[in-house]
């Protein structure tokens, strides 16, 4: 049929799913539309708080680890260039900071408040610094991989990135006593889902930032969850101008979460995640902001589920797992066990 708009056609046009192929990746822009699910959140709870440490340190661009150039993103040097075939100092020891004094500040906190957290770690990262990995254990929270390496692997061919998976997998298994269930690759690229679910190991992706809810891709021949991050609810903003002191971040925080607890109270519960770096809002005046948003959110009550993320992958394989689709058996045990669970010898 011939287009009215020769000069503007597209194939997608007018669809609200689209893309896909081999590799995945449909982009939807309808999602659930405006009948949402409604979970039933432990203990009645309106949102499910997740508050993510992203444990990078170690794991960036630099010479000393074996790239071309030095890292440019996320720090405190408002834009920041990479150095080709350089080190840079004061890149480096920015992101120091985030490993030898940010993390066990936040680490402190989160023990003091007795909250829990998912840690997105970086493999390389974790095999830097073995202190910090037996503080993870020890503090009782999920680390899912957060990949191999900090970079951007929009350009990675599948076979690296296949292999990064594969290694930082065994990392974790070496550091901390078993496989990761989520994944968080941060920059990734049209193949890195299809890789995630080829790995077969993972409950859970979160590289989407798309709802206020997991949902559900049935793209690889079988369920595989999404459940959605954020670079809003983030720290992140501190490096990037948005930002400039800890009452910022704990006034956007609650201001987001009390919408959401006033929609869950109205029928409509969500989930909220906060994203965190050790470099960021490791600093004492960002850590403060942080601790008033904690406080905040547990003055709540049971109206906030403050949890970890493999435990929102949980409870949506028990309560919202897809229609006409079979739990596999040794998967289903492993959730309804709440021990990590190993679905390789399960498909």
């Amino acid at each position: 049929m011939t287009s009215k708009y020769p000069l503007s056609a597209h194939p997608n046009d007018g669809k609200s799913r689209y893309g896909g192929g081999s590799t995945g990746n449909t982009r939807d822009v309808v999602g659930y539309g405006s009948s949402p699910p409604k979970p039933q959140w432990p203990n009645g709870a309106k949102v499910a708080l997740n508050l993510v440490l992203n444990y990078e340190e170690g794991g960036e661009n630099c010479l000393l680890h074996g790239d071309g150039e030095s890292e440019k993103l996320m720090s405190e040097i408002a834009g920041a260039a990479a150095y080709p075939d350089q080190r840079h100092a004061n890149m480096e020891s920015l992101y120091d900071y985030g490993s030898r004094a940010g993390f066990w500040r936040l680490r402190d906190l989160f023990r003091r408040k007795q909250v829990p957290c998912t840690v997105y770690a970086v493999g390389m990262a974790l095999e830097r610094n073995r202190a910090a990995c037996k503080a993870m254990v020890e503090a009782g929270w999920e680390v899912a991989s957060h990949g191999y390496r900090w970079w951007d692997y929009q350009n990675v061919s599948p076979e690296v990135e296949r292999e990064h998976i594969a290694r930082t997998v065994q990392i974790h298994k070496d550091l901390i006593g078993c496989r990761p269930v989520g994944m968080y690759q941060g920059k990734p690229n049209a193949h890195t889902r299809q890789l995630v679910v080829e790995e077969g190991g993972f409950l859970y992706d979160s590289d989407a930032y798309d709802d206020d809810l997991p949902h559900w891709t049935t793209e690889y021949g079988r369920p595989h969850l999404i459940i959605p991050y954020t670079l809003s609810e983030n720290d992140m903003r501190f490096a990037i101008n948005g930002f400039s002191h800890g009452g910022e971040f704990a006034t956007y925080l609650k201001d987001y979460l009390k919408y959401l607890v006033d929609e869950g109270r109205r029928g409509a519960p969500k989930m909220m995640t906060v994203g965190l770096h050790c470099r960021l809002v490791g600093r004492p005046g960002r850590a403060a902001g942080l601790e008033e948003f904690i406080d905040f959110a547990k003055s709540l009550g049971d109206d906030v589920w403050i949890c970890r993320r493999d435990e929102i992958a949980k409870f949506w394989y028990q309560n919202h797992y897809p229609e006409g689709y079979s739990m596999p058996p040794d998967v289903a045990a492993g959730i309804g066990g709440g021990s990590a669970v190993h679905m390789r010898s399960a498909l």
